[in-house]
């Protein structure tokens, strides 16, 4: 018992002087690259000591932080991204955002296709066109398959890193 209490003793303190040495290294490190002469207010971004500079990275009194709006997503804008993929194809989001939903980016249209189409990869379907009905017909192949293979995720279909999701999506592109 007191041979356990000794070898544990000896295995933090064996683990603490490790820790300091690379606290030492990280410290070391961040005097070496993080301040740059190039630019100024590096100088104040680490203390002498090679620690960060705290104070740094607090904001000043009387700062407002601008808080992004919350936007819902609506019937209307489903229809618009509907109509968007018909005219312009699975992947053409930036023009979809431009000419029929401005308020949301290409990227949050590509996450909105992900769920309407019911799969996370798109790239099967670059350049797609549909109507409701076959986006529909599409998401319920993804869905069917994704139970099928326990890949169905968020509603929407995940590849299983098997090849077996792989597999059912090409049998069924194929009937």
């Amino acid at each position: 018992m007191v041979v356990e209490k000794e070898t544990n003793k000896e295995n933090i303190k064996n683990i603490k002087e490790e820790l300091d040495k690379k606290h030492a290294w990280v410290k070391e490190m961040r005097k070496k690259f993080c301040v740059r002469k190039e630019f100024e207010n590096t100088k104040i971004l680490i203390l002498e000591d090679g620690t960060l500079n705290q104070d740094y990275f607090r904001l000043s009194k009387g700062t407002v932080l601008k808080t992004n709006e919350v936007r819902k997503w609506t019937s209307i804008e489903r229809g618009l991204l509907i109509k968007g993929i018909e005219k312009y194809g699975i992947g053409h989001f930036r023009e979809i955002s431009e000419n029929l939903l401005p308020k949301w980016s290409g990227n949050d249209l590509r996450i909105k296709t992900i769920h309407l189409i019911g799969r996370q990869n798109l790239k099967l379907y670059k350049d797609w066109k549909g109507n409701e009905e076959d986006i529909k017909r599409e998401y319920n192949r993804n869905k069917e398959i994704g139970l099928k293979c326990n890949a169905w995720k968020n509603n929407c279909l995940v590849d299983d890193g098997h090849g077996k999701v792989k597999a059912m999506i090409e049998a069924t592109e194929n009937n």
